[in-house]
């Protein structure tokens, strides 16, 4: 996931150290190898979150006790910059794990998949991954990776309980979620609850309304993408900065807003002490196991449009599975990756880490009892059109400074329109760094 400031900055040194260090201690995949009993030792790379951790762990336990030829090992690696390095370096050398957890979308279209991946679009298991997935594990309609965990969105997280208290529906458009607000302000409530001490919140009102963006011109990522479209001077695309503007010229943020963090926020979310928060969805976990009994208060919506019938929702697709090519396992590798491609892997991922959003296996069906939020995400997943990706996965350009500008934004030192031609320049920065034509 392209949030800058999710994750920490690495220092270069210390990435070249650690990359080096483990092509000459020979940190390789364990090809070939067999255990003492006789079994195909596969070896599972994935990065050092917590949950991405449990998932792992769990997805290769259940596996080794489904069939008793390959036992599967989970090996860790740093997250951000530090783990970027290690995968590119590991598949530049021919030392990767026989199986590893990445990102999906324009990160991994940049460690070369058709060099460096093996395909799976002939396998059996391809067909049960769901067809929105499919292009962001794709390269040229080649298949090559599966999804793992749930889906989530960038949208607006609301209390439904003070909705049901102050008799509001849910908004479809930008003037009915602002007319909410209206009535959330003056019942003496947060109508939006923003938290800049964490500044990557800040950018979601942006980062989120890029359904809307594409609903207005589907080619719109492409264009962005060879310097043919901008946010300065595309009103639908400029919408994401002048909500934030609005959102503190109209009073509705929390009066700590520039120092609250987003613990903070899902606290007063859950607490109903504020009604709105603009947030990634897989936030909404932490208030699941912080406050378990709002669990089944937190909804969520689409950030609005203009449209009466509605937005799409703006989606973050899971992380995927990979094979690399140069591993000397690549068939017990692949009975693996059509384990996890399977209802009996989304039941292991759940077992796991819990539901935090719609599997994209086909057949996963979700359990009854699943927070109230996951359900709201449903009917976005099973319309036709009700999702769209956010713009990282469509397009590599994404400007690192773009949270700092958000922050000013939302809190009324730069204007919307100032700070969509600040971030104009900021994109034109990296995409430059990239080395993408027409910039």
């Amino acid at each position: 996931m392209l949030l800058h400031g999710k994750r920490r900055t690495a220092i270069a040194l210390t990435a070249s150290i650690g990359a080096l260090a483990l092509v000459l201690t020979g940190c390789s995949n364990s090809g070939g190898s067999t255990t003492a009993d006789g079994k195909v030792a596969l070896s599972f790379l994935t990065d050092n979150a917590p949950a991405n951790v449990s998932l792992a762990e769990g997805l290769a336990k259940d596996f080794n006790a489904s069939q008793d030829k390959i036992t599967v090992k989970v090996e860790t690696r740093p997250g951000g910059s530090d783990g970027d390095n290690i995968i590119k370096t590991r598949l530049a050398t021919g030392e990767m794990t026989d199986i590893f957890l990445y990102n999906s979308g324009s990160l991994f279209q940049a460690i070369a998949p058709e060099k460096n991946l093996v395909d799976f679009t002939n396998e059996s298991f391809a067909d049960n991954v769901m067809d929105s997935m499919k292009p962001v594990v794709s390269v040229k309609d080649k298949l090559y990776g599966v999804p793992v965990g749930g889906a989530f969105a960038g949208a607006i997280l609301y209390n439904k309980k003070v909705y049901k208290d102050l008799g509001l529906t849910v908004p479809l458009t930008w003037d009915q979620y602002n007319a909410n607000n209206d009535k959330i302000k003056a019942a003496g409530k947060t109508a939006i609850i923003q938290t800049y001490k964490d500044t990557w919140t800040s950018q979601l009102d942006v980062l989120g309304d890029f359904a809307n963006v594409l609903a207005s011109d589907p080619d719109w990522a492409t264009k962005y993408t060879e310097n043919k479209a901008k946010y300065a001077t595309d009103p639908v695309a400029m919408a994401g900065f002048e909500h934030l503007q609005e959102g503190f010229d109209k009073g509705y943020y929390n009066k700590d807003f520039g120092s609250a963090t987003n613990t903070d926020g899902l606290r007063i979310l859950a607490t109903g002490e504020g009604v709105h928060y603009p947030m990634l969805t897989s936030a909404a976990a932490s208030i699941i196991a912080d406050y378990p009994d709002a669990a089944q208060d937190i909804g969520v919506f689409a950030t609005p449009g203009d449209d009466p019938a509605g937005s799409a929702l703006t989606t973050w697709f899971p992380n995927g599975l990979y094979v690399p090519a140069a591993s000397k396992n690549v068939d017990a590798a692949k009975e693996f990756i059509a384990f996890a491609a399977s209802t009996k892997g989304c039941d292991s991922e759940t077992k796991a880490i819990g539901v935090t959003g719609p599997y994209l296996i086909k057949g996963c069906d979700l359990p009854a009892d699943v927070p109230a939020y996951v359900g709201d995400l449903l009917p976005y997943f099973n319309k036709d059109g009700g999702t769209q990706p956010a713009l990282e996965f469509l397009s590599p350009i994404k400007g690192p400074s773009l949270e700092q500008i958000t922050v000013a934004v939302g809190s009324g030192i730069t204007s919307a329109a100032e700070g969509a031609k600040q971030y104009d320049a900021d994109v034109k920065k990296q995409a430059q760094q990239l080395g993408l034509s027409g910039w």
